[in-house]
Formats: C-alpha cells, structure tokens, sequence
C-alpha cells in the first residue's frame, strides 16, 4: 500500500502551482499551453496519451504525476485492464523500481475510484 493520499497531494500541489502562477505567470501559461497541445485528441486518444503521460510518471518516480494522470484516467473511462497492462510495460522497461512506483499508481487508482452508490 502506498503511503501516499494522492487526492491530497495533488490538491496540495495544485495550491503550490497556484503561487508559482501568480510568481512566474507566462512560464506557466507556456507550460499550460504546451500540456494541453500535446495532450489533445490527434493520431493518438487523449487516453492514449494519458496512458503514456503516467508511464513516464512511473517510471521517473514521480508520485505527483501518478496522482494527476491516474485521475484524469479514470475521467477518460480508462479501463482497470488498460491501466495494468500498461503498469507491467512500466515494470518491463523500468525493473524493480517501476514495480514500486506501480504499486503506489495501483493505490491512486483505488483511491480515484468511482464510489458506487
């Protein structure tokens, strides 16, 4: 289990990014800019890209990025099938350390879950 509450810490860091905006605003716009080109819909699915944006994620042991793609997954319906072949071509290309980092992604899936009600 991840000890990480990736709710928390993406809201946590969206806080941070909120005063890194006001401190340095076209720094970020240009990095906003550039995120929503490359992630836009084109020969490859948002969700695609999505898939591809939490694998460099995991494999460069960024939790934040596990928090912030893995949730934005489940926003593109991405199926729990999808997002574990994709972990295993994490731990294939990453080794030991991928698998740590996709056990912690496995816990922010759980975690960003839909509730049934």
């Amino acid at each position: 289990m991840s000890s990480f509450d990736h709710p928390t810490l993406i809201q946590n860091i969206g806080k941070s990014m909120a005063t890194l905006r006001k401190a340095q605003p076209e720094a970020m716009q240009g990095f906003g800019q550039l995120a929503k080109s490359a992630m836009n819909s084109g020969a490859l699915s948002e969700k695609h890209k999505e898939l591809m944006a939490l694998a460099i994620g995991i494999t460069q042991h960024c939790s934040g990025c596990i928090g912030f793609h893995v949730k934005a997954l489940h926003r593109l319906q991405c199926t729990r099938e999808e997002f574990e072949e994709m972990l295993a071509v994490c731990v294939y290309m990453g080794g030991g350390p991928a698998l740590m980092y996709a056990s912690e992604a496995i816990a922010a899936w759980d975690a960003f879950a839909p509730t049934s009600a």
